[in-house]
């Protein structure tokens, strides 16, 4: 046998090899605990929807499936740790719309999301409202609109703070009106609200399910809705588009990736269990009455929502000029 062949044999044989232990790893996964790294602190959105998947893929894989809370830099230092982990489908990462944002915020991160990290699939998708005074004259889209034009830059804003999904949000309505609001960026978007609630600030954005307590109690007023459809927990409020801004449909999201070069099969076992977990009728309902939708799908489609994701935020975070404080 010539060395060209020898080489060859070798190769197929060492390819043979790896698809098969690829394959072995995939039939016995999971053997040993699977580590979900939520990168902020216990009790939000994200650790809630976090800790409902755990359970149930518990319950689908047999194993144990256990969440950890590592918080900071914004969802960064989580990401980073999980970046740098063994590529072997036992450590994820919730990643969410914050992820998206901060190559473009941050300039620089220690880690490349679409380079050090794999996706799996997406997990839920939720609108935001846009919240005035119910005193306030500022009573639909087109008085603040209107208003923002008769008075460039005198018409306030509250957000959970610089280069927030909240600030982000109000600066692409802003762009795409082409008026000025002034940005008054808050440590959270509670304060935020609160301003708004005590009439110091004209208007805020924030998520449906963290801002809806405030809504029903009469304490703000959803002026609009940032999803494609209504939402029937508020049927008389219209969405962007119903409001003068065809095509701006804006969301929060969350889902799971592993580190890069995790073996395709184990994300394509994760991807099924995750899919079958999230489509329980129980989640689905939970998840709803917070305002929340289950949005999952194939690792490919995860990969080009996420490309687009990066891209319309870039180009938010330029128009606003928005630095990571």
């Amino acid at each position: 046998m010539s060395f060209l062949k020898c080489v060859l044999s070798g190769a197929a044989v060492a390819a043979l090899a790896l698809s098969f232990s690829s394959v072995a790893l995939a039939q016995a996964y999971p053997s040993k605990p699977v580590k979900i790294v939520v990168p902020y602190p216990p009790g939000g959105t994200n650790d809630i929807v976090a800790r409902l998947l755990a359970q149930k893929l518990q319950e689908q894989m047999g194993q144990t499936f256990i969440v950890e809370n590592k918080a900071g830099a914004s969802g960064n230092t989580g990401a980073d740790a999980v970046a740098k982990s063994d590529a072997d489908g036992y450590t994820l990462i919730l990643v969410t719309t914050g992820h998206s944002i901060a190559p473009s915020l941050h300039g620089k991160l220690p880690y490349d999301i679409t380079k050090d990290l794999a996706p799996v699939s997406t997990l839920v998708s939720g609108p935001m409202l846009v919240l005035t005074n119910p005193a306030s004259p500022l009573k639909s889209m087109a008085d603040l609109i209107a208003a923002a034009k008769a008075k460039p830059g005198e018409i306030n804003y509250g957000s959970a703070g610089n280069g927030s999904t909240t600030h982000l949000s109000a600066e692409l309505i802003a762009t795409t009106t082409g008026v000025k609001f002034n940005h008054i960026p808050y440590k959270g978007s509670a304060p935020a609200m609160t301003d708004v609630m005590g009439g110091t600030t004209d208007m805020v954005m924030d998520l449906m399910f963290s801002s809806m307590p405030h809504v029903t109690a009469g304490k703000l007023r959803a002026i609009a809705i940032t999803s494609a459809a209504r939402a029937p927990a508020l049927p008389d409020v219209p969405t962007l588009a119903e409001s003068g801004l065809p095509g701006l449909v804006l969301s929060v999201w969350n889902g799971l990736m592993v580190p890069a070069n995790t073996p395709k099969d184990v994300v394509a076992k994760l991807n099924t269990a995750i899919r079958k977990a999230m489509s329980a009728p129980d989640i689905k309902e939970r998840l709803a009455s917070q305002g929340f939708t289950v949005h999952t799908g194939t690792p490919e489609q995860f990969s080009a929502e996420l490309k687009a994701e990066i891209e319309r935020w870039t180009k938010a975070v330029k128009a606003s000029g928005a630095k990571a404080s």
